[in-house]
């Protein structure tokens, strides 16, 4: 990681949304965090305490331990927007992305034998901006598209999509971002920063997916594990993916989503098998699978 912390944004109300700063030495660099509570740090060290007593080494199997801690963590979006780009840690309120990126970094600090909340903010910064470094707003990777593309560059995540039987490719625009800056409050009046995003938006870009009419096959089944992180494809204009989860294979061997549910309103695991949870949906026409690099 090529730079650290030093001025650190913490909150001394427990779990209070005011912040204040004190100055942490830690390297030589800058860079600015910020948490939803005092607390965080506790619950992360805890959470990184029981995965080492666990005992578990295989990636996957962290990812989804990690995931079933996590349960019942009410489903927060938009816990990333500020005035200026900050390091947001924030275990106590997760959306279906920061639930995964939380999952990476709990499962990665455990695998290099770290145990400290400070770990786990490296890796959160090293999978959600471009090169594994903070800068503004547009150093976040805000497409799973491009997220996937990097992080692999990188050596932490591969993606598996073309491997599963019957994988099929599309070639759409990312572009949903600049198409629509006024739903997004750092762009809706800052034309400079939507240029920005659109430099890094992918024109014709060819991306592996499996049809969801697939979901329920044998073959596929079997090649699914749990553990697995998935991202639902969605047919909507200018978006590649729609919502992020892992996969739990149940003892049938059948997969379902584990994830930080708008709907349900919290972390949870979907009461139905992930073709079925797929089956009815008019936007989500299949899904991509990524896994861990030990």
């Amino acid at each position: 990681m090529k730079h650290f912390f030093l001025l650190i944004a913490l909150v001394l109300a427990a779990c209070a949304p005011k912040q204040s700063t004190q100055q942490v030495a830690q390297a030589a660099t800058m860079t600015q965090m910020r948490f939803h509570c005092e607390g965080d740090t506790t619950v992360i060290n805890d959470l990184l305490k029981k995965g080492r007593d666990s005992g578990l080494a295989d990636a996957n199997q962290l990812v989804e331990f990690y995931a079933r801690q996590l349960l019942g963590t009410p489903y927060v979006a938009h816990t990333l927007e500020a005035e200026e780009e900050i390091l947001t840690i924030n275990i106590h309120e997760l959306d279906c992305l920061t639930f995964i990126e939380s999952l990476y970094a709990l499962t990665r600090a455990t695998l290099a034998g770290r145990g400290s909340w400070r770990d786990y903010a490296a890796h959160i910064e090293n999978i959600r901006y471009r090169g594994g470094e903070m800068g503004d707003y547009s150093s976040r990777i805000h497409y799973i598209s491009e997220w996937i593309i990097d992080n692999h560059v990188r050596g932490n995540l591969v993606e598996v999509t073309p491997d599963l039987p019957h994988a099929d490719y599309m070639v759409k625009n990312i572009d949903y971002m600049t198409k629509n800056p006024g739903q997004y409050r750092q762009l809706k009046n800052d034309t400079a920063m939507v240029e920005k995003i659109r430099r890094y938006e992918l024109r014709n870009h060819r991306f592996p997916y499996l049809k969801r009419s697939w979901l329920n096959d044998k073959a596929v089944k079997a090649a699914l594990r749990s553990g697995d992180f998935v991202s639902l494809v969605t047919k909507a204009d200018g978006l590649d993916v729609s919502h992020n989860g892992i996969i739990v294979v149940d003892d049938k061997g059948d997969p379902y989503l584990l994830d930080a549910s708008m709907s349900g309103g919290k972390v949870m695991l979907e009461p139905k098998p992930l073709f079925k949870f797929l089956e009815r949906s008019r936007t989500n026409i299949g899904i991509r699978v990524f896994r861990m690099i030990p």
